[in-house]
């Protein structure tokens, strides 16, 4: 165990298993969020294993395996959450069997209340065209909002290159939205890493990034991007719409 998820251990001391209260994970935020900032990701996944124990899980998307190869490498068994919206490309959910086949992990998915025919049946056909910030709440957000019931703290794949409205994300913070730690691992890489690091590892990546979708959502909603444009100009094109709401 590295000195500072030792130092974590020994300075937030109690059960893993029970939960901590609001102000005790934001104490937990406010004492360590600066200290982490420059630390390797693979530190941040230990520091955070080492305070939430089984409280940590980790989500992925599947547009690769990344997070997931990071995670596994310091915390075998981990949980790691997919959210499995209905929505999705066969690409997509073949990379998280794929993941679920090759990592050491605990692959968890989890499902909207309503399948998308009992969603069309209350709400009108293809939601996502009609009122796709409803869609997200209803098949992202809220899905997730109940996974993360049993966690104190969840990490994202979130990186600050990716668009204009993550550029600030902390390594550790708050998310107020959930009561939840959010910790972002590997936030501060650039594309550049994240391809180096894909490449030395034999990381699984979803073969839609290789078709020219380089940010991958839900089929409906997930557009094939020209070489040099916006990565993600593919997501809810010509809607003005930028995120889910995971993120926001």
């Amino acid at each position: 165990m590295s000195t500072v998820a030792t130092a974590a251990a020994r300075a937030f001391k109690g059960s893993h298993t029970e939960g901590r209260s609001s102000e005790e994970l934001r104490e937990i935020v406010s004492h360590w969020g600066a200290e982490l900032e420059l630390a390797p990701a693979e530190t941040i996944i230990e520091w955070a294993a080492a305070t939430f124990g089984e409280r940590f899980c980790l989500t992925s998307s599947m547009g690769d395996g990344l997070l997931a190869h990071l995670a596994a490498k310091v915390v075998p068994g981990i949980d790691v959450v997919f959210l499995d919206t209905g929505y999705h490309f066969v690409e997509t959910i073949g990379t998280r069997d794929a993941v679920a086949a090759t990592s050491d992990v605990n692959l968890i998915t989890i499902t909207p209340v309503q399948s998308v025919a009992e969603q069309d049946a209350t709400y009108g056909k293809d939601l996502f065209r009609t009122d796709p910030d409803l869609c997200c709440k209803l098949r992202k957000v809220e899905p997730l909002a109940n996974s993360l019931d049993g966690y104190d703290a969840w990490a994202t794949g979130l990186r600050r290159a990716e668009t204009r409205n993550r550029v600030i994300a902390p390594v550790i913070g708050w998310d107020a939205k959930r009561g939840k730690v959010k910790v972002s691992p590997i936030a501060r890489w650039s594309d550049e890493q994240v391809e180096r690091y894909m490449a030395e590892n034999g990381v699984l990546v979803n073969p839609l990034v290789y078709d020219g979708y380089p940010s991958i959502g839900c089929a409906p909603c997930t557009r094939r991007v020209a070489p040099g444009d916006d990565p993600r100009s593919g997501r809810w094109a010509g809607t003005g719409k930028t995120e889910c709401g995971i993120h926001s």
